[in-house]
């Protein structure tokens, strides 16, 4: 693995997620309380063996840069040649922003190719899952191949989300399509699609070559999967790789959390029993930033009629959070929270820094950064109500108030 770089694309918008993506790269977006969304990326990298890595950002990275400075660079030595180099956008071929993901690293090749990497990895920065891409570059290796891709089993109904791929009986690819609105069953197997992950392996001269040409294309979008991947794969080497999960709970476990619903059932499913994802197994740990918080603490446990009790039920509180008297059940407290007393936060995820103000009451929510709930307030019980205070109300119910909101000033909005 000492001759290969990692790229890891980590520019998105993530407009879906908005108003989570309001101030920060989807990337960057807090998962499991103590997490980012990159921090699954970049542990695969780390625990794989992958020491050479960017990080190609471009929106809203502030936060993002941030997070990777205080939480990654110890990890790594430099003098050893290993990093993890963050990199905006040097506008070196032209004065834009990227057009697509091979137009992405094309305008980093120079960075690229002053590594002199032999084999090229190709990352999204904005997926859950465990992978060990070792295992992957020896596969790539193994098979000679020009362009390996990783390949993930998915249901039909929601294959025209993804580059859909057909291979021959030695992996080989010899058909893609990008998002076809009809995508075409795996043989044998007509209720799933054989979907690109985003994942390549490019050989290092061979991506060089093909990023010099796709760049002198009229009208290419410039993009892997809808460009570069289609033209090469009748005169090249290019292979699929079926994703091998790492994560050891049975079914492969791999999560875009694209949208604000799944994004939040994502969440939801580690705080029960038996999560599918396993945050918890030595195997394959996932790192991050860990600020200097002291432990969650719990208090006040009080009888009778009026009164109050800290505590948690089915829930996950992070480092420097304080249940001060009141409830939590089915929710994810973030760092440096506040559960004040007689309030009742279920079925919850809560961010960095969020006051939850006495007899207050907040269900099926999602609450940014920095957020003051003053008391006596009820978030997620009406969704008009919510809805007429400014607040984003998801498909499936779910109350989503941002960081820059002002509770106070949009519930005298809804009252006036």
């Amino acid at each position: 693995m000492k001759d290969v770089l990692a790229v890891i694309l980590a520019g998105g918008k993530g407009s879906r997620l908005d108003p989570l993506t309001r101030d920060r790269a989807k990337p960057a977006v807090p998962f499991g309380g103590a997490y980012r969304i990159i921090d699954f990326t970049l542990s695969n990298c780390l625990n794989s063996g992958l020491r050479k890595n960017l990080v190609l950002t471009q929106y809203k990275a502030m936060s993002l840069d941030r997070h990777i400075n205080l939480g990654w660079q110890g990890y790594l030595c430099r003098e050893l040649g290993e990093f993890i180099d963050v990199v905006p956008p040097q506008q070196r071929i032209d004065e834009h922003w990227y057009q697509g993901t091979a137009d992405a690293v094309y305008q980093n090749i120079y960075t690229i190719e002053k590594e002199r990497p032999t084999y090229v990895v190709i990352l999204a920065g904005d997926h859950i899952y465990k992978m060990d891409y070792q295992k992957l570059v020896a596969s790539h290796v193994e098979s000679e191949a020009d362009l390996t891709i990783g390949a993930l089993r998915v249901p039909l109904k929601a294959a025209s989300e993804f580059g859909v791929m057909q291979v021959d009986e030695d992996s080989r690819i010899v058909g893609f399509e990008e998002k076809p609105p009809e995508p075409k069953p795996i043989p044998g197997d007509p209720q799933h699609a054989l979907a690109s992950m985003g994942i390549y392996v490019f050989t290092a001269r061979f991506l060089f070559e093909q990023l010099c040409l796709d760049a002198t294309r009229r009208g290419s979008g410039h993009d892997f999967g809808r460009d570069v991947i289609p033209s090469i794969i009748d005169t090249h080497r290019v292979f699929g790789y079926p994703f091998r999960d790492e994560n050891r709970k049975g079914d492969s476990y791999w999560r875009d959390v694209g949208t604000l619903d799944a994004y939040y059932e994502a969440n939801m499913d580690l705080i029960s029993v038996d999560p599918q994802l396993d945050m918890y197994s030595s195997h394959w740990p996932i790192r991050t930033y860990h600020p200097n918080y002291p432990p969650p603490k719990f208090v006040f446990g009080s009888e009778g009629p009026d009164a109050r009790r800290g505590h948690a039920l089915d829930s996950i509180v992070c480092l420097g959070s304080i249940v001060s008297g009141g409830q939590v059940e089915g929710s994810i407290i973030g760092p440096n929270s506040r559960i004040n007393s007689y309030s009742l936060v279920q079925d919850s995820i809560l961010f960095d820094g969020v006051d939850v103000g006495r007899h207050s009451k907040i269900r099926r929510a999602i609450i940014d950064k920095d957020v003051h709930i003053p008391p006596e307030t009820q978030i997620g019980y009406d969704a008009d109500l919510d809805r007429r205070r400014g607040f984003t109300i998801t498909e499936k119910n779910v109350t989503v108030i941002a960081k820059t909101d002002s509770v106070e000033h949009f519930l005298g909005k809804a009252s006036s």
